[in-house]
C-alpha cells in the first residue's frame, strides 16, 4: 500500500463548513436584531410609527436585492478568503453602528439623554423631527448591513465548491444553509432578552461582536486545500477526486454554451415567469420576517422579551424549518415514481405549496381565540414559502442554459427585492393609517390596525396561488431556453 492509502483522511473540509455555518446563523440574527426590538424598545425612544418602520424595512430590502446583484462578482473579484472576510466585516460594522443612532440624534437635536427624547410630547415638530432624523440613521445603517450580507451565501457557496467534491456539496449546502433556521430560532430566543437586560443598543453589539470573532477563526482556518496545512494529502484527494474528469467536461460545455445577453434575457417567457413567481412571493416571507414580533405585540400585548412572545416567535419559525425541509423531496417523488419530467414535476410540487399559504387566511379570526393559531397557521405559511422559494429557483436549472443561471438569479433577486420593499413599506404605512381611522376602517369585522393585518395577511395568504397560475400560462409546459 502507499503511503497515502495508509494515511488517515483528515477531515478538515467539515471545520470549513461549521464556519459557513456559523456565518450563515450570524448574518440572519444580525438582520433580526431590529425586527425584534423596534416595537418594544426603539420605537418609544424615536417616535416612530409603523410607517417610519415600513420605510426602514423597505428599504433594506431594495438596498440587499441590488448589493446581490454585485456580490457574486466582487467575490469571484476578491477571492474566497478576503471575500468573505471583507464582506462580514462590512456587515458586522453596520450591526454596530445601529446602537449609535441614538447618540447620534441626541447631540444632532441637543438632548442630554435618550430618555429625554423619549419624554418629547407625541406629534409635536420635535417629535417629528427626531423620528425623521433617527430613521435616516437607521436606514443608513441597514445600507451597510444590507452590502455585507449579500456577500454571505455567493461566499459560502463558492468556498463549498473549493472543499468538497461534487456528490457531497448539496449535503454541504444544505447544513451551513441551516445556519438561517436556526439563526430565526435562536434570534427570538436571545435578542430580546438582552434588550431588555442591557438596552436595545447593546443587542446590535453584541450579536454584532460575534461577526468579528468569525473573522479570527476564518483568518486561522481557511486556505485553499492545496495550502491548508491542515488538510493532509489523503483528504486532498477525495476532495478533488472529480476534478480532471469533471472540469474537462465542464469547459467543454461552456465551449458549446453560448451566454445569453442581458436585455436579451427580457424576450423569453421563462424570464418572465421566474420573475413573477419571485415578486409575488419573495415580499410575502419578509413581511412576517420583519412584522410578526411586532404584530404580536401590537394584537396580544405579547411583547418581544415576554416568554410568551418569545415562545411564539420560536413556535413560528420551528414549523417552518422543520416542515420546510421536506421542500425539495416532493417534485423528487413526481419525477421518479410518476414519471414526469422534472419541471413539470416542480410545478405541480409547487402548487402543492401554493396553498399552505391559504392557511393564513384564518390565522387573524382564528386569533381571536389564543395567539398560538397565529403562529401556528403563520409557520405553516412560512414553511410552504421556503418549499415554494426552492423549487422556484431549481425552475431556472430546468429551463436556462448553465451560462445564464447567474444572470436569471440575480434579475429574481433584484426584482422579489422591489417586491418585498413594496409590501413592507406599504404595510408600514397603511398599518399607520388604520389605527389612525379606528373604528371608521372595518374589514370582515375587525376594525383599524387589526383589520388592516387582515387585509395584509389575505394578500399573503392567495399571492403564491395568482403567481404559480402566471407562471404556468406564461410557461405551460417544459420549454428550455436555447441560446443562440
Amino acid at each position: 500500500m502507499s503511503a497515502v492509502q495508509t494515511t488517515k483522511m483528515s477531515n478538515f473540509r467539515w471545520v470549513i463548513c461549521a464556519l459557513l455555518f456559523l456565518a450563515t446563523t450570524v448574518n440572519y440574527m444580525d438582520r433580526q436584531v431590529l425586527s425584534l426590538t423596534w416595537k418594544d424598545f426603539i420605537a418609544a425612544d424615536f417616535h416612530w410609527t409603523d410607517a417610519d418602520y415600513g420605510f426602514i424595512t423597505g428599504m433594506f430590502s431594495l438596498f440587499y436585492a441590488i448589493a446581490n446583484l454585485m456580490a457574486g462578482k466582487f467575490i469571484d473579484w476578491m477571492g474566497t478568503k478576503k471575500g468573505y472576510l471583507i464582506a462580514i466585516f462590512v456587515w458586522s460594522t453596520g450591526a454596530v453602528l445601529h446602537a449609535g443612532c441614538g447618540w447620534v440624534t441626541m447631540n444632532i437635536e441637543g438632548y442630554d439623554s435618550i430618555e429625554a427624547l423619549r419624554l418629547v410630547q407625541a406629534g409635536s415638530d420635535a417629535a417629528v423631527a427626531i423620528a425623521t432624523i433617527s430613521v435616516w440613521l437607521f436606514l443608513s445603517c441597514r445600507l451597510i448591513l444590507a452590502v455585507g450580507e449579500a456577500g454571505n451565501f455567493p461566499a459560502a457557496i463558492k468556498a463549498t465548491a473549493e472543499y468538497f467534491p461534487a456528490k457531497d456539496r448539496a449535503f454541504a449546502t444544505s447544513i451551513f444553509n441551516s445556519g438561517a433556521s436556526v439563526g430565526a430560532l435562536a434570534a427570538p430566543a436571545t435578542i430580546p432578552l438582552l434588550a431588555r437586560a442591557w438596552g436595545w443598543e447593546m443587542a446590535f453589539i453584541i450579536i454584532g461582536v460575534l461577526g468579528y470573532v468569525w473573522m479570527g477563526l476564518w483568518i486561522w482556518a481557511y486556505d485553499k486545500p492545496r495550502q491548508n496545512k491542515r488538510v493532509n494529502q489523503a483528504e486532498l484527494n477525495y476532495i478533488e477526486q472529480d476534478v480532471d474528469l469533471a472540469t474537462v467536461q465542464n469547459r467543454e460545455e461552456e465551449k458549446e454554451e453560448v451566454a445569453i445577453p442581458f436585455f436579451k434575457c427580457f424576450t423569453f417567457r421563462q424570464t418572465w415567469a421566474f420573475l413573477v413567481g419571485k415578486f409575488m412571493t419573495d415580499g410575502v416571507w419578509w413581511f412576517f420576517l420583519f412584522w410578526a414580533p411586532a404584530y404580536f405585540s401590537d394584537q396580544y400585548g405579547y411583547t418581544s422579551d415576554s416568554g410568551m412572545g418569545i415562545a411564539l416567535i420560536f413556535t413560528l419559525y420551528a414549523i417552518v424549518t422543520i416542515l420546510s425541509i421536506g421542500g425539495g423531496y416532493l417534485p423528487k417523488i413526481f419525477v421518479e415514481k410518476q414519471g414526469m419530467n422534472p419541471y413539470l414535476g416542480r410545478m405541480r410540487a409547487m402548487f402543492i405549496f401554493a396553498c399552505f399559504p391559504v392557511l393564513g387566511l384564518f390565522a387573524q379570526p382564528l386569533g381571536a381565540y389564543s395567539a398560538w393559531w397565529p403562529a401556528i397557521l403563520i409557520g405553516l405559511l412560512g414553511a410552504g414559502h421556503q418549499a415554494w422559494s426552492a423549487n422556484l429557483f431549481s425552475t431556472i436549472g430546468d429551463m436556462f442554459p448553465k451560462s445564464t443561471i447567474g444572470t436569471i438569479v440575480g434579475l429574481g433577486t433584484a426584482i422579489g427585492g422591489l417586491g418585498s420593499m413594496a409590501i413592507n413599506m406599504g404595510s408600514g404605512a397603511f398599518f399607520t393609517w388604520a389605527a389612525e381611522q379606528g373604528a371608521s376602517f372595518e374589514v370582515m369585522g375587525f376594525q383599524g390596525k387589526p383589520a388592516a393585518y387582515m387585509v395584509v395577511f389575505s394578500f399573503c395568504a392567495v399571492a403564491y396561488l395568482i403567481g404559480w397560475c402566471i407562471m404556468k400560462a406564461l410557461v405551460p409546459k417544459y420549454k428550455p431556453v436555447i441560446a443562440d
